[in-house]
């Protein structure tokens, strides 16, 4: 994913702290959550938000990452790992400024998901980021977003399917190799 590129002008946040993703945007402002998810100009640019935060966290935990070194040299897979991981923070930010840019073109006329699924998967995945312990855990569930935000762009819903299952799945990987005692999230209960 990281290979996609490395160009085209998108910058890393400038500040330090992330916000973590509001849930209330589930629900979206026009009220067509029954209609089924990206089915409107507003769900696409509720998804985009979400990718946005997704990279907000993915840039937060990097520097996390990079901060716990405190100027020590870091080994060559973390600084591989990290890498890798900015490189897929800026296009993740370029294809959720795509959605913002057209919305309108983008929109799913039968997902078979609602947009409340969407936007909690979305959610979990940044919660997921925020709270990884270990950073090359990272790499597969951005891999899933990214894969999200380029089947948005195609508004064709097997590919839609297909990414929040793979996202689905790398959440779900990350939430094994959580350490016996820790409570699952709460999107997994429901």
């Amino acid at each position: 994913m990281a290979s996609e590129t490395k160009a085209a002008g998108a910058q890393a946040p400038k500040h330090e702290e992330a916000t973590a993703p509001a849930p209330a945007a589930a629900a979206s402002a026009d009220g067509s959550a029954s209609r089924g998810g990206l089915a409107s100009v507003s769900q696409v640019v509720a998804l985009a938000d979400q990718l946005s935060a997704c990279a907000d966290q993915l840039h937060e935990r990097i520097m996390r990452e990079i901060r716990a070194y405190e100027g020590a040299t870091m080994p060559e897979h973390v600084q591989a790992a990290a890498r890798a991981l900015f490189e897929d923070e800026v296009i993740l930010r370029q294809r959720a400024n795509g959605l913002y840019a057209d919305a309108a073109t983008y929109t799913v006329k039968s997902l078979g998901k609602s947009q409340k699924v969407v936007i909690a998967l979305t959610a979990e995945a940044a919660e997921k980021i925020r709270k990884i312990t270990r950073i090359a855990e990272v790499s597969g569930l951005v891999a899933g977003l990214l894969h999200l935000a380029g089947a948005a762009a195609t508004g064709q819903p097997a590919s839609i399917l297909a990414a929040l299952d793979k996202i689905r799945a790398h959440a779900t990987a990350v939430e094994a190799t959580k350490p016996p005692g820790v409570a699952p999230s709460a999107a997994e209960t429901a």
